[in-house]
């Protein structure tokens, strides 16, 4: 038998001394697979995310000339409109005053590749020169609604009409308008510039936006003048509720973003900036999957060059482990099956020292721990106490609800028990039956009674159902006695039975309480008063 416990010892040396090298040899093989996909991972990251901040400066730059553009097409138009109305509010609308000023309007518009129309309209709504050939009869324009603002504000800064047909064209046209008054400051009419739209599309379409890239022309108010690519509804859509417009266009002068277009789903940069002069903002978004493309080509590259290496550097790694491994194995073994019949004496042993329906110590365990501590008091001269417990009318509480509740009533107690056991030292186990007891090392009889009256009193406010005990609900009764045990004169019988008798004392006296054995005396009875059990 020495000789085989030996061996076992000197095998388990030697795998614990071959371990080490098989652990070290796979974390090398790990730790160099994880660095390569680290090093290539952190590289296209950084790859990616220059991708995004060098196409974010291009977008933003992309996005300020934009807005440029349209600014400084808006204020040619507005600088004529002003010298327009000065003409007008001077020189009145004579018909000589009108021809001169038609004559004008015509070298304006030829001038200005942008103008579409140059228009003068009285305080009624109807045309009095504009920069058509001819003058087309019985033209009112009093229902537009650039028409209807300067009619109702005296307001004197151009105003930025929502987007609409041309009535002599047909063509979607942006008008830039001012107020016209007379000499009092009242209304006089309206003087209007309209820039065809497709002025703008054309710009935008000599940026390279690639297929699902957007560039946008709005006012400020969410009104959506133009867009590339032009869809069926794009001119005077309102897109005031839209996250982009919502929660960054509306609130800042200028920025860049990554969003998910409400319109389409395609997550895109986008860039936007407000005009300087002008109440009109300009978005320029790139699709994200466009300007990653050629990162997300290269890091497929990289990533199956990496792979293949891993794949590689793996297997080698995993065979030289494995063959270690095998080596390993008889000794392993060997030692897994010691280690099994290690834990399987221990869980042998536990279950022999358990009451398997409680979970509390059984008898054996009891006794056991009442011999060791009763010596232990006897050589330190301290208290021993013992709870007695026992559940008051158990045997009606089965013939009333069965002994499956009544297993569960035991295990329900047993926990109220269990849950106020810390101190090492204190046993808790049942002790036959219905009844159970507390083994309390180093707690005098006032200790053991504030403990004893704790758990009795937790199990009544379990408020399990008993019709037949006068209670109501399952309540218990509980004898507490404890000495100070002499060598040669005391025994750990006599503390159970002390016990015993208090119990019966509580049972007879009406249950449901706690009492102490009233009748022990002498010296050693009367132990100092020491700190109450842990279980509190």
């Amino acid at each position: 038998m020495n000789g085989l416990r030996d061996t076992l010892a000197r095998q388990t040396e030697l795998v614990t001394k071959r371990i080490p090298i098989t652990s070290l040899a796979l974390i090398f093989v790990v730790l160099v697979c994880l660095s390569l996909v680290f090093i290539d991972g952190w590289r296209s990251w950084t790859a990616r995310n220059i991708q995004l901040r060098e196409m974010g400066i291009s977008t933003s730059n992309m996005t300020r000339a934009i807005a440029q553009h349209a600014d400084d097409t808006i204020k040619a138009a507005d600088t004529t409109l002003v010298g327009l109305v000065e003409r007008v509010q001077t020189d009145g609308t004579g018909p000589e005053a009108l021809r001169r000023m038609h004559e004008l309007l015509v070298r304006r518009v030829i001038e200005l590749p942008q103008l579409q129309g140059l228009f003068v309209y009285d305080e009624k709504g109807n045309w009095l020169v504009n920069a058509l050939p001819a003058m087309p009869s019985n033209v009112n324009n009093s229902d537009r609604d650039y028409f209807i603002y300067h009619s109702t504000h005296a307001d004197p800064k151009p105003y930025i009409g929502l987007p609409i047909r041309s009535r002599s064209t047909g063509a979607w046209i942006i008008t830039v308008s001012r107020r016209i008054e007379h000499a009092d400051g009242s209304f006089a009419g309206v003087a209007l510039a309209t820039i065809n739209m497709d002025y703008f599309n054309k710009f935008y379409k000599s940026f390279e936006i690639g297929q699902h890239g957007v560039i946008v022309l709005g006012l400020n108010n969410g009104i959506m003048l133009t867009r590339r690519p032009l869809l069926a509804d794009t001119n005077g859509k309102n897109i005031a509720n839209i996250p982009l417009f919502r929660d960054n266009v509306a609130k800042k002068a200028s920025g860049t973003i990554v969003i998910v277009s409400a319109l389409d789903n395609v997550r895109r940069l986008n860039s936007f900036r407000h005009l300087e002069h002008y109440p009109l903002f300009v978005a320029t978004a790139l699709s994200e999957d466009e300007i990653l493309a050629d990162w997300l080509t290269d890091t497929y590259l990289h990533s199956t060059g990496v792979g293949i290496l891993l794949i590689v550097l793996s297997m080698l790694g995993f065979h030289l482990v494995g063959q270690i491994k095998q080596r390993l194995n008889a000794e392993a073994e060997l030692v897994r099956a010691r280690d099994a019949l290690e834990t399987l004496n221990q869980t042998l042993e536990r279950l022999a020292l358990q009451d398997g329906l409680t979970g509390l110590a059984n008898r054996r365990h009891f006794d056991l721990a009442l011999d060791k501590e009763f010596s232990r008091a006897v050589r330190e001269a301290s208290s021993l106490a013992l709870i007695m417990i026992d559940v008051d009318c158990f045997k009606q509480y089965n013939d009333i609800y069965g002994h499956a509740a009544g297993d569960e009533c035991l295990r329900k107690i047993s926990q109220v028990i269990k849950t106020n056991q810390n101190r090492p030292g204190d046993v808790a186990a049942r002790y036959g039956g219905e009844e159970l007891g507390v083994l309390l090392p180093g707690t005098d009889v006032r200790g053991a009674m504030t403990i004893a009256e704790k758990i009795r009193l937790e199990i009544h406010n379990l408020g399990i159902e008993h019709t037949g005990n006068s209670a109501g609900v399952v309540t218990v009764s509980a004898g507490v006695d404890a000495f100070i045990p002499i060598q040669n004169l005391d025994n750990p019988l006599e503390l159970i039975q002390a016990a015993d008798k208090a119990l019966y004392a509580a049972k007879s006296s009406g249950r449901d309480r706690v009492c102490e054995n009233q009748s022990a005396t002498g010296p050693h009875r009367s132990a100092p008063e020491q700190e109450p059990s842990a279980i509190l």
